[in-house]
Order: structure tokens, then sequence, then C-alpha cells
């Protein structure tokens, strides 16, 4: 009860202290305690969304892109720890669920020069970043340059780097479906890596 009151109170302090800094700042929306925001008037958070504490906000556009822009979409609920670094354009649509430890990136370090240490290699622009609405990652996932669709659940531990369709469950390290939603028979059917659809009497070896 006291470290949700703390929350509360610690949320409602940085509303009034910073929310003017933000591209937009939503009505209801809490951010708690952050461990980093950088960039703020690149930043657009929804109505009613919730930022757990920990998280870093970042929209820096180090790859000299024109656009540079981070956004939360209404309802959604970012958990702890959560890193979101846009040098392009990352977009979380409404209703978002993020476990803690959730890493969401447009770009990535050079490393093409074997001469030059990685950090002293420049910021490399990847594709932009969308989640859509409605889904949720779990704990540890890491996105970079790749678009989710709506209503997926992508799983712990996983590693996003190719977009994955509306209504899937993907899992791994590179993250691969393995399940999809079925309009024609309203049922969650298991898939191929490729997303077909597997037969109801298909062998188990074809279910890698």
């Amino acid at each position: 009860m006291h470290m949700r009151l703390g929350n509360a109170v610690r949320a409602r302090l940085f509303r009034l202290l910073h929310a003017r800094r933000f591209g937009s700042f939503g009505r209801g929306t809490l951010v708690v305690a952050p461990i980093a925001v950088e960039g703020a008037e690149r930043i657009h958070l929804g109505s009613e969304v919730y930022v757990a504490h920990q998280t870093c906000l970042a929209a820096q556009p180090h790859t000299g892109s024109a656009e540079c822009r981070l956004e939360i979409g209404d309802g959604s609920r970012i958990g702890r720890f959560n890193h979101f670094y846009a040098t392009r354009r990352i977009v979380l649509g409404a209703k978002v669920l993020t476990a803690n430890n959730v890493y969401i990136s447009d770009n990535l370090h050079g490393y093409r020069d074997p001469e030059t240490a990685i950090l002293d290699q420049a910021v490399e622009q990847v594709g932009d970043v969308e989640i859509g609405d409605g889904s949720w990652l779990g704990h540890n996932v890491c996105v970079l340059g790749a678009r989710i669709g709506r209503h997926c659940v992508v799983g712990a531990n996983a590693v996003v780097t190719r977009d994955l369709p509306d209504y899937s469950v993907a899992v791994g390290a590179p993250a691969v479906v393995i399940r999809r939603y079925d309009t024609a028979s309203s049922t969650w059917r298991r898939t191929r890596p490729d997303g077909a659809f597997l037969e109801p009497d298909a062998p188990e070896r074809d279910r890698a």
C-alpha cells in the first residue's frame, strides 16, 4: 500500500514539474520516477498511459533524421525498467502492455569497421518500430527495427527483428510466429515458422 501511494505521489509530482516539456502528455497519464527522459519535446504520450518506475524514454535524432518521434498510445501500460530509444520513429498503439525490462529501438551501433571500437562508430538507423493496438510484450523482450501487428503476444526473452502479423504469437531469438488467429475457424492455430497454418493432424516433425 505504501509503495503504491509513493508511486502515485511521484507520478503526480513528475506530471506537475515536467509534463509541459513533452510533445504531448495526455489526461490521466502517469510516469513514475523515470531513470531518464531525453528529447521530451519529441515524446508523445496519449491519455491514461502508465509508465512504471525506472524506465528510459528517449527520442534523439542521432542518425540525422528530419523526423524523430516516440509515441505511446492511449491506455498503454509500460512495465518497470523498460528502455525505449527512438532516433526516427517508435510508435506504440492503444492499450499496449509491456512486462519488465523490455527494450525497443529503431537504431543500433555500427560495427562494420573491425579496426574501430564499436563505441566510436556511428549510430545506424534501422527500421521504424510500430507496436499494434492491444499487443503484449513479455519479460525481457527486445524489438529492433520491426513492426508488430495488433493483438500480438511476444513471449519472454524474444528478440524481434522481423515484422509480425496481426493476431500472432511469437517466441524465440530471433522471434518466429508459432500461432495465429484463424478468422475462418475463430480459433488460434499453430503455424510453421513462415506463418502458414499447420494442418490439425500434422506430424510432430512439421511443428518444429
